[in-house]
C-alpha cells in the first residue's frame, strides 16, 4: 500500500464564506468556520472535496457521480474510483447498499498570508506556526509584541500599523524560503510580507476579516424586506492558504486511466492518470465556479497558484 501527497498554494480571488450553519451571537449574524484552538478561519476539506468532486464530474460529463448516492460504480469511472461511491439498490426488503471508500483525502486549507491595510499600503501577515504548516524552514524568532518586515518594506521609525495595532519592527529583515513559496503570485507579495507572533496573528486576522451587510428583497415591492437585514464575514481577497491532497492506493484494482469523458469527448486539460489528476482537475475549477456560500453575491473563487508534489512512500 503506497501513498503520494500534493500540496496546494491558493490565493483567494473573491471573499470566501464557509458558514458555520445558522446564526450565531457575536459581531456578525453569519460567522465562518474557524480552527477551534487558534480561532483562525479556514476552508474545511469537506468543502474542497465536495466542490472538487462536483467539478470533476462535470468535466467527465457524468453528473450522476457528483452528488450523494446514485453513483455509477463502474470500474472505468475515475470519479467513483477517486472520491468513493455509494449505491442503494431496492431488492426486496430491506434495501441493499454498496459502498466504496475514496482513494484521496483532501485536507483543510489553512491561512498562510493574510492581507491587512497599513499606512505603508497593503501588507501580507503571517506567523511562525503558519509557516511551519507550509513546510517553511529557518523561521526567525520574534520577541513578544514585535514584528519583522520584508527587506523591501520601508517604514518610518521602524513602526507599522496592522489595522488598528501599531507595532515596532526589529532591525533584521524577513527572508522566507520554501518549496511552496514560488510562482508569480508569491513574487508579487514577498517584498510586502510581515512576520508577527502566533498570539498576534489570530488577533490581526479576526480584526480584519471582510464583513458585509445584506438584506432580502420583497419580490412584490422590489424594496428591502422589513427585518431581513443580516451581516456575514468572509476571508478577504488576496489571502494565501495552503492545503494538501493525499492519494492512498489501498485498492487492488488499478486506476482507470482516462483520456476522454463518459460521453466520448476529449478531456479539456489532458488525460487523468491518477486520482491526484482527478482531484486536481476539480480543484482548479474553483477558480471559475467557486467554493462555499454566497456564490450569487460574488463570493468563493480561489486560484491554485502553485502545486508541489511530495514523494510518497509505503505505509503497509
Amino acid at each position: 500500500m503506497s501513498y503520494a501527497t500534493q500540496s496546494y498554494l491558493w490565493m483567494t480571488l473573491d471573499p470566501v464564506h464557509i458558514g458555520t450553519g445558522g446564526y450565531r451571537l457575536g459581531r456578525v449574524d453569519n460567522s465562518i468556520v474557524r480552527e477551534p484552538g487558534t480561532r483562525l478561519p479556514k476552508i474545511p476539506g469537506t468543502s474542497l472535496s465536495g466542490a472538487a468532486r462536483s467539478y470533476a464530474a462535470m468535466q467527465n460529463e457524468s453528473p450522476q457521480c457528483a452528488g450523494q448516492g446514485g453513483h455509477c460504480q463502474q470500474r472505468d469511472c475515475p470519479i467513483c474510483y477517486t472520491f468513493g461511491s455509494l449505491k442503494v439498490e431496492q431488492q426486496g426488503n430491506p434495501k441493499k447498499t454498496t459502498s466504496y471508500a475514496g482513494t484521496i483525502n483532501i485536507f483543510d486549507a489553512q491561512l498562510l498570508f493574510f492581507p491587512v491595510h497599513s499606512l505603508a499600503g497593503p501588507v501580507w501577515v503571517t506567523s511562525p506556526d503558519q509557516l511551519r504548516g507550509a513546510g517553511v524552514k529557518q523561521i526567525p524568532q520574534l520577541p513578544a509584541e514585535k514584528i519583522m518586515l520584508a527587506a523591501g518594506l520601508k517604514v518610518p521609525q521602524q513602526q507599522l500599523n496592522l489595522g488598528w495595532l501599531l507595532l515596532e519592527a526589529v532591525d533584521d529583515p524577513l527572508k522566507l524560503k520554501g518549496a511552496m513559496l514560488q510562482g508569480a503570485a508569491w513574487d508579487a507579495i514577498k517584498a510586502r510580507t510581515v512576520l508577527v507572533t502566533d498570539k498576534l496573528f489570530s488577533q490581526i486576522v479576526n480584526s480584519n476579516l471582510e464583513v458585509r451587510t445584506s438584506v432580502s428583497i420583497d419580490p412584490e415591492t422590489g424594496a428591502a424586506e422589513k427585518g431581513a437585514l443580516f451581516t456575514y464575514e468572509a476571508i478577504p481577497r488576496s489571502a494565501f492558504l495552503v492545503s494538501a491532497v493525499v492519494e492512498d492506493s489501498f485498492r487492488q484494482d488499478k486506476f482507470p486511466v482516462t483520456e476522454q469523458t463518459a460521453q466520448g469527448t476529449p478531456l479539456t486539460n489532458g488525460p487523468w492518470r491518477s486520482p491526484l489528476d482527478v482531484a486536481g482537475a476539480g480543484l482548479k475549477m474553483i477558480e471559475w465556479l467557486g467554493v462555499g456560500g454566497m456564490g450569487t453575491r460574488g463570493f468563493g473563487r480561489m486560484r491554485v497558484v502553485h502545486t508541489e508534489n511530495i514523494s510518497g512512500g509505503n505505509n503497509a
